[in-house]
């Protein structure tokens, strides 16, 4: 009797280890094929493909239909702002940027929604960046809108392709819960993200600064990891995956600068996504931390890797203090924003 037990528990232990290394193994192949496709083919905005591909990967188990549902609506509305911003919105910046804010407010609030995140990621980034473009470079928008659903086409063909040759050996089946707070305290933390974030996408509009498109992004993207209770402990953890994936970017760099070739980009690539993919799926609970040092690594490479500038080793160190600049300002948004405690909604909401 012991020894059938013995040997359930051999199986059991052997199937969560084969499970471990499939996974691991997937993430690897899927960030080396991403790397691959975008540096190969390097369309507007292929250097984000990685960062979808470790998303979909680290937060879905599996390809669904609500994958290409999220898909098919967030190229639509690319598209479509694109398209809207082409024709002249952004010469009247006292209409376009309530608009802005309120589309940011949407997709903060949809970001909460396990269901909706993908879709909601597109978005924000969508928001800030179509309207920027266009403004810097009136036409640019359409371009930069079919390049940003595109790498979203091909992020979401890499996650299904690996899973077809890859597929996933737990026998539990994921299955996306509804949100798990409350419509208004959805409502209250997308406030807080918006507030956090919209004065520096209203500083960059108004001065036209070329080049801060990735603080941006970043700034967008993280604001709402930053809005909750625990805000500043989130503000720190974040300034600390900024850092060490611009650490890592630097020496990831200067590596590229010594062997300036593809293959050994995209080996580079697959070694950062072996190793964090086993702290990611070995430590669950750490993956947000080793999932965003990644994401850090891969956008400053990726974008840099994508630039045709002359002054390429000036603008990566410049996205190099971008990362550390939104560290820096996440902290003290949140700070200002908790030391104020919103008194006057505990007070409302307790009347």
């Amino acid at each position: 009797m012991s020894d059938s037990r013995s040997a359930s528990i051999n199986t059991r232990m052997a199937s969560e280890e084969a499970i471990y290394t499939r996974r691991v193994l997937r993430f690897t192949l899927g960030i080396g094929l991403a790397v691959a496709i975008s540096a190969i083919w390097a369309w507007p905005l292929a250097f984000i493909v990685p960062v979808f591909v470790a998303k979909f990967l680290v937060d879905r188990q599996e390809p669904t239909v609500q994958t290409v549902y999220e898909l098919l609506i967030s190229m639509i509305c690319t598209i479509g702002l694109a398209w809207i911003v082409s024709f002249g919105p952004t010469q009247y910046p006292m209409v376009l940027l309530p608009l802005i804010a309120m589309m940011m407010l949407w997709g903060y609030y949809l970001f909460s929604d396990p269901r909706w995140n993908f879709f909601a990621t597109i978005f924000i980034v969508a928001t800030l960046l179509l309207p920027y473009m266009s403004l810097l470079q009136p036409g640019a928008a359409i371009l930069v809108g079919v390049g940003l659903s595109f790498s979203g086409v091909v992020a979401v063909s890499i996650f299904a392709l690996l899973h077809a040759l890859l597929p996933d050996l737990s026998p539990n089946r994921e299955q996306l819960a509804s949100a798990a707070q409350s419509h208004d305290e959805r409502t209250h933390e997308a406030f807080r993200a918006l507030i956090i974030a919209f004065p520096v996408i209203w500083f960059f509009y108004f001065l036209e600064i070329s080049g801060a498109l990735l603080t941006m992004i970043f700034i967008a993207i993280l604001s709402l990891q930053a809005a909750g209770a625990k805000s500043i402990k989130v503000s720190l953890f974040l300034l600390i995956t900024n850092g060490i994936g611009g650490a890592l970017a630097i020496v990831f760099y200067n590596m590229l600068t010594i062997v300036p070739e593809l293959p050994f980009y995209i080996g580079m690539s697959m070694l950062a996504a072996l190793l964090f993919g086993q702290k990611i799926y070995a430590n669950p609970e750490k993956a947000p931390l080793y999932a965003g040092i990644l994401s850090a690594l891969l956008v400053v490479v990726g974008s840099t890797a994508s630039s045709t500038d002359k002054d390429v080793a000036v603008n990566f160190y410049l996205r190099i203090l971008q990362l550390f600049l939104v560290g820096v300002y996440m902290i003290f948004a949140s700070f200002y924003l908790e030391s104020r405690d919103w008194k006057f909604l505990k007070k409302r909401n307790s009347l």
